[in-house]
This record gives C-alpha cells, sequence and structure tokens, in this order.
C-alpha cells in the first residue's frame, strides 16, 4: 500500500496500523452505549459520547433535534438528537454521514450485544458493523491526519443521525430537508465490497391494529369478539397479496452471483395480542414491512396493503382495525456522479480490491438516503463494513480491526490533497 502514495500519505497509513488500541477504546466505548432502536432513547448519550473526542480533532459541533411531531410513532421514544461536527477551512465539503441507532440485539447472542468482545481481530457487538464500526474508522483517519499533518482536499464535516432503522422520520432526512448538508456526501450504510451503488429499494412498516370486544374466555353470549381470531383472515390476504408482490421485479441490477433479479418483499414480521387464557384479547397488532421497488409509488404501495385488510375484514366479527405507519425510507435511484471515480480508486486502495473489480448494483435492503434525494441531493457515495458473514441484524454482529483499518485508510486517501489530484471534481470545475 505504501509504495503506491505519497510518503506523507504513506505514515498517515502507519499511523492507522498503529492506532488499534484507540479504536478498540473507542468501539467499547459507543457500543457500550444503548442506541437500538426502538426505542431509540441513547441519541443524547452517545452525542455526549463523542462530542468531546471531535472537538479535541479541533470540530465546532452542533446538536440538531428533528421536532416531535414529525417523529413520533408508537415504540419511538426520547430526544432525536443529531450531532453535526464541522471543522471549516475553506475547503470544499465532503459530510460523512452515520447512523447511530442499532437494532434490537434479539436472541441468541453468544456474548454480550451491549459491549464489545474482542477475539483475536474481530470485534462482536450490536453496531459493530452496522454502523459504529464505521464512526471508529474515521475517527482512526482524522486522528492519523492530525498526527502526520496530512494536507486535505476535502473539509469533513460528520453527521451523526437518528432513526435509519425503520424510523418515520430519519434524522438524515431533517437535516436535508433544512438544507444542512454541506458538499458532497459519502454515506457509510453501505458495505466493504467492490460496488459502484446502483440505488436501493424503499421500506415501509406498517401497524394493522384488529380490535375485538374483550370478554371473559368462558363465558358464552358475553358479547366478546375475540380479536386474535378476527385477524385470521387479514394474515390470509396478506400471504396471498405476498405472492402477487414478490412477481414484481425491479430493472435495478442485482448484486454479483445474485440469483436472479431483485424483487420486491412484503413479510409480516410481529404479532402481539392477548394477556391470558381467561380473557378474550380485545385488540391484535399485526406489524408488516414492505420492501417496494424504485419503479412503484409509495402511495400505492400503501394503498395496497389498506385496501388488502379492508377487503379481509368485510362481514368479519371484527369490532374495526386501524392501520399506522411506523417507518418509511423512500428508495434510492441511480446516486452515481463524479466524485464516484475517485473514491472508487481509495476504496480499491484502502481494501486492496483489484481496480477492474468494481461492479455496478442495486439491493432489496433499504437506506435513509432516498429522502436525501428527495430533498435535492442526488449523486451519494457509499462505503461502510457490511460484509455478508458479518450478522448485521442477527446475534453475534462483529467487525474486523482489519476491515475498520481499511476503511479508514480508505476515508484517508480520499480526504487528503495528495491522492488522485486529477479525478478531483471541484479541481476539473475551477479548470473549466
Amino acid at each position: 500500500m505504501a509504495s503506491s502514495v505519497s510518503a506523507t500519505l504513506a505514515a498517515a497509513f502507519d499511523a492507522i496500523e498503529r492506532d488499534e488500541d484507540a479504536v478498540v477504546a473507542d468501539m467499547q466505548r459507543m457500543l457500550g452505549c444503548d442506541t437500538t432502536f426502538p426505542p431509540g432513547a441513547g441519541y443524547d448519550a452517545f452525542a455526549d459520547l463523542l462530542e468531546p473526542d471531535l472537538r479535541r480533532l479541533g470540530f465546532d459541533c452542533a446538536r440538531v433535534a428533528v421536532p416531535e411531531q414529525l417523529w413520533l410513532a408508537p415504540g419511538a421514544q426520547g430526544a432525536r438528537t443529531n450531532l453535526i461536527a464541522r471543522r471549516p477551512a475553506g475547503r470544499p465539503v465532503c459530510s460523512l454521514y452515520f447512523h447511530v441507532d442499532t437494532v434490537p440485539a434479539g436472541d441468541g447472542w453468544t456474548r454480550p450485544p451491549l459491549a464489545c468482545t474482542r477475539e483475536g481481530r474481530a470485534l462482536f457487538g450490536r453496531g459493530a458493523a452496522d454502523m459504529k464500526g464505521s464512526v471508529a474508522a474515521v475517527l482512526a483517519a482524522l486522528r492519523a491526519a492530525a498526527a502526520t499533518g496530512l494536507e486535505l482536499a476535502y473539509d469533513p464535516a460528520l453527521l451523526l443521525c437518528t432513526d435509519e432503522e425503520g424510523g418515520l422520520y430519519p434524522g438524515i432526512r431533517y437535516l436535508a430537508e433544512q438544507r444542512l448538508i454541506e458538499g458532497h456526501l459519502l454515506s457509510f450504510n453501505g458495505g466493504a465490497a467492490p460496488r459502484i451503488w446502483a440505488g436501493c429499494f424503499g421500506s415501509m412498516d406498517l401497524q394493522v391494529r384488529i380490535l375485538g370486544r374483550s370478554a371473559h374466555s368462558g363465558e358464552m353470549g358475553a358479547g366478546g369478539v375475540n380479536a386474535i381470531e378476527a385477524a385470521l383472515p387479514v394474515m390470509n390476504a396478506l400471504a396471498a397479496l405476498k405472492q402477487r408482490v414478490q412477481a414484481r421485479a425491479s430493472a435495478m441490477p442485482p448484486p454479483p452471483l445474485f440469483a436472479g433479479p431483485l424483487i420486491a418483499r412484503l413479510n409480516m414480521t410481529a404479532a402481539h395480542g392477548g394477556e391470558k387464557g381467561s380473557s378474550l384479547p380485545g385488540h391484535f397488532d399485526l406489524l408488516i414491512n414492505r420492501r417496494y421497488l424504485p419503479e412503484e409509488d409509495a402511495a400505492d404501495v400503501r394503498a395496497e396493503i389498506e385496501a388488502t385488510v379492508a377487503h379481509s375484514l368485510a362481514g368479519s366479527d371484527a369490532v374495526g382495525h386501524e392501520i399506522t405507519l411506523l417507518g418509511h425510507l423512500a428508495p434510492v435511484s441511480d446516486p452515481t456522479g463524479p466524485h464516484w471515480p475517485r473514491w472508487q480508486q481509495a476504496m480499491a486502495l484502502g481494501f486492496g480490491f483489484p481496480p477492474e473489480s468494481f461492479r455496478r448494483w442495486g439491493a432489496s435492503s433499504s437506506s435513509d438516503m432516498g429522502w436525501v434525494q428527495q430533498a435535492g441531493i442526488q449523486e451519494i457515495l457509499l462505503g461502510g463494513l457490511s460484509r455478508p458473514n458479518r450478522q448485521i441484524h442477527a446475534p453475534d454482529e462483529f467487525t474486523t480491526l482489519d476491515d475498520i483499518t481499511a476503511l479508514a485508510c480508505s476515508v484517508l486517501a480520499y480526504l487528503s490533497r495528495d491522492f488522485a489530484t486529477a479525478d478531483i471534481p471541484e479541481t476539473w470545475t475551477d479548470d473549466d
């Protein structure tokens, strides 16, 4: 790696490799800070954790809270505090985006989920790969730049944001709509792969509440309506809709070695109703996740589900039903742009990917970057620590020190002035 870059950048890479103890310490602090969404009650605590580190690196920090009326939904609580760290020095700005929330730990862990467990080169804990490890990588890159006096081409601005994991109003959406994002954007909601991002699907979480009438389960003629039993036609209708939905395919290119096109998805992912055997449940809640194509319209997606539920309950014993939108991420369409060639070179350098190995592909997973595009920012660079075997959103999620180091080197190369100077678009603009 060092032979292909300037002496100063090579020295900065060496500084990153010597910084492993600090990286592990950062991970221990960040993974130990509970930012689980739902409920998302730990955002202020995470900002408290990182703000002193960023100020020591010369950043000015500001907190921007999303107004409650925008994000409040069942299961969400606590201030939606987004931390913005800027260090203006008169250069073009590259905004570095992270979501700081994680999914709940869930069952099946063999290590503590809210802690950093090191085993060899692996670091385990909820959020290790998605995406607190990316925060640690960027902090390591910035420390290395400061230690070696590396001159930068871009002023970095860090955006540490809320509610990506299915929230009703993600923090980055609010920042984009309030015009608080400067320069171009690098998102770390991606993977350690030679990938040119082609976009991703939208995601919609809907809670369907079937209303019954609570009564003693052993009394005849008490006028009770069992909400769970009343919900059976709804689940059957949604299972039938699932088959129709999953026959729809996107023109977005799928990942390499993927079997077939990317298809829409509909899943019933949670169900809650009842308290004890002697009482008929008065309501039953069903959570639906719908992954929709960039080619589909969000209003049509929601209307299809609402019509399916309403039709299935026609003539049933149900007292009524309610449908509540709990979370929504808009799809991303073609986020490529003039900064991508330089980012590809930086990723190739940091991770050792052959330049010819880069391919363009999308995903049926979702990102809050769709809202950023709708606010007027089309180009979005993508990197991160995801890999197929990293157990993201599953028990024993992990990343590795090697990948954190590689991502740190990629980011540092991209930000530095003496790397791939011919591929700095702002320079081309100045020359035109």
